[in-house]
């Protein structure tokens, strides 16, 4: 039996990078997979990679930071597939690595409204679902940084900081219906938005990565797997936790 067999999830951010190998991940071990992403092209693209696979999946457009947009993106899971039972909030937004001095009032809005309000909005309108079966599992992706600090990055750290505390009122307060709700902290990892901050991945395994104490940047595969093992009943009695994956960093 394939750990998340008959499962259904909804990934925001799941065109690219981590959200990608998420929905990867829980295709591989059965779940049905709602890709949502702002670019719909890239949601579809891996959702149609799923099924290719033999997998159930489908795709979305979807702005996390637009209520209805997050809502019919929900609806469309339920609706597709009968039931929802893992929701993983991972959309994020790049923000500039500036000092708060110099960090834009929109930059700063942009990142609270991806970062913090797409989740926020994401559990707002699963919850019900997940309440009406007795049953769930919500992931909040956090990061690193939201433990520790890293120049330039407040709007970032500080989003992500809220999005932990965020993770642990929910599993308090849902804990008593079935629901369990962790956050996932992943360290420095080989995505494009770290090419992008880097201008290559190499560069960024060979400035970035060589900070963590395991000398490399983490695979998306291996975020993925921990996502898995948060969905899974293999974490049954683990809520309010903050899972960290961070090759060392947050040791140091």
């Amino acid at each position: 039996m394939r750990r998340l067999e008959e499962k259904v999830a909804v990934i925001t951010g799941a065109g690219h990078g981590i959200g990608a190998a998420i929905a990867r991940a829980f295709a591989a071990e059965g779940a049905a997979v709602q890709c949502l992403d702002v670019d719909p092209a890239a949601a579809g693209a891996v959702a149609a990679e799923l099924i290719d696979a033999g997998g159930r999946a489908l795709a979305g457009a979807c702005d996390v930071r637009d209520s209805e947009s997050v809502d019919a993106g929900v609806s469309a899971a339920v609706a597709a597939f009968g039931r929802l039972d893992v929701v993983v909030a991972n959309a994020a937004t790049d923000t500039p690595r500036v000092t708060v001095d110099a960090l834009s009032l929109d930059d700063w809005r942009d990142a609270l409204d991806v970062n913090l309000t797409g989740a926020f909005l994401l559990c707002k309108h699963a919850l019900p679902r997940l309440r009406a079966q007795g049953a769930g599992s919500i992931i909040l992706l956090a990061s690193q940084m939201g433990r520790v600090a890293d120049r330039g990055q407040a709007a970032y750290c500080a989003t992500k900081g809220a999005v932990v505390q965020l993770a642990k009122v929910m599993a308090i307060d849902h804990a008593g219906e079935g629901i369990r709700v962790n956050a996932l902290s992943p360290g420095g990892t080989a995505t494009g938005r770290l090419a992008r901050r880097f201008g290559t991945l190499e560069r960024a395994e060979a400035e970035w990565g060589r900070v963590h104490p395991v000398g490399r940047l983490a695979r998306p595969e291996e975020i993925a797997r921990a996502a898995v093992f948060l969905a899974s009943d293999e974490s049954s009695f683990m809520t309010g936790a903050d899972l960290l994956i961070d090759g060392g960093y947050s040791a140091r």
